[in-house]
């Protein structure tokens, strides 16, 4: 009889530690690196990667933390930035958006939050890359409403040669109906900063209204623009970004409607993508996700999507250059659970099949 007890106590150990074992395979970490399909690394240990982009030779990465990283080939170095204005720590702020000048050698585009006397806010700025270091050069916008949250963030040349901006509402909901205010919308400038002519509205840089948190911008071959924005409690969005158009926040998401509002191409229902950076490419459009941490394909003809990557993480941002697609990871941004080396510059083969 006294051996049954420490038959007993023997399984139990035996079945803690099958448990611990299990537990130990499905750790975030674990998961993050258990890559679907023929992923290639490309970068490493970066921090808190933002935006990417590509200058023929070069990817150039923004990072949240006040840096911008150049990779070309093997190399990769980590290049200071040197701003007007002391970067903001809040929650989503930093070093944000970053698009290289289109006709500019050496001198690109930033949209950092920062904080002052005045308080915290974000402006776009034009930056110049000298013996690498970039050096702020130019204010083109300052001051779009900045709170906890909701920076917006992302800037895209568009085939017009415009700058786009993408606006948060600050976490004052209201600002995305109000047309006088830059938060809650797509913002348009000519590349000098000036407002173009054709805008939509006389003397404003108000291109789209009624956002909540747009973190995503793309055009197809039309030059149609799409947008990537998240929604609250779920009910993220993808939109077809009109001129002028309402896109309904704070008062209506989801499939709900309203006279003069816009509704989403597609939206997250219940469930979380939390969309950012965005890219097309043959008809489908690539969505990072951040809480849904992998990359989504969205179908603009038959209005499917599917999920093309996950297990790796938060996903920030998206980049097409030929057939291959190039996405970052954020799990060094606070949220996410950092696994060895990260964050990463990834590679993958563009779906060649929906």
């Amino acid at each position: 009889m006294k051996r049954y007890p420490l038959i007993m106590i023997g399984i139990i150990f035996l079945l803690i530690g099958c448990s611990m074992e299990k537990r130990e395979e499905n750790s975030p970490q674990e998961q993050q690196t258990n890559y679907n399909g023929n992923m290639e690394i490309i970068a490493q240990d970066l921090s808190a990667p933002w935006a990417i982009d590509w200058d023929g030779t070069s990817f150039y990465i923004s990072e949240r933390t006040g840096s911008i990283v150049k990779i070309a080939g093997d190399e990769q170095i980590r290049q200071n930035l040197h701003l007007e204005k002391k970067l903001s720590t809040a929650s989503e702020a930093g070093v944000l958006g970053f698009v290289l000048h289109p006709e500019k050698k050496n001198h690109a585009f930033l949209y950092y939050t920062y904080k002052d006397k005045n308080g915290q806010f974000n402006r776009v700025v034009e930056i110049r890359e000298e013996n690498n270091e970039w050096f702020e050069q130019k204010v083109l916008l300052d001051q779009i409403p900045s709170g906890n949250f909701h920076h917006g963030g992302r800037i895209k040349i568009g085939p017009d040669k415009k700058l786009y901006i993408t606006a948060g509402d600050a976490t004052n909901p209201m600002i995305a109906q109000d047309k006088t205010s830059l938060g809650g919308k797509i913002l348009r400038m000519n590349l000098d900063g000036t407002i173009p002519d054709d805008n939509p509205y006389p003397d404003s840089l108000v291109y789209s209204y009624g956002h909540r948190n747009p973190q995503g911008l793309a055009w197809d071959e039309t030059g149609q623009l799409y947008s990537s924005e998240h929604g609250s409690s779920a009910h993220d969005e993808i939109n077809l970004i009109k001129p002028k158009g309402n896109y309904g926040w704070p008062f209506i998401q989801g499939d709900e409607t309203q006279n003069g509002m816009i509704t989403p191409l597609f939206h997250s229902g219940d469930h979380t993508w939390a969309p950012s950076g965005i890219a097309y490419h043959n008809g489908i459009l690539y969505i990072a996700q951040l809480r849904g941490e992998g990359v989504l394909a969205f179908n603009l003809k038959d209005k499917t999507y599917k999920q093309i990557v996950s297990n790796v993480g938060r996903v920030r941002d998206i980049f097409i250059l030929g057939d291959h697609l190039f996405f970052v990871t954020n799990n060094t941004d606070g949220r996410g659970v950092p696994a060895n080396h990260d964050d990463k510059l990834i590679k993958i083969a563009v779906p060649k099949a929906f």
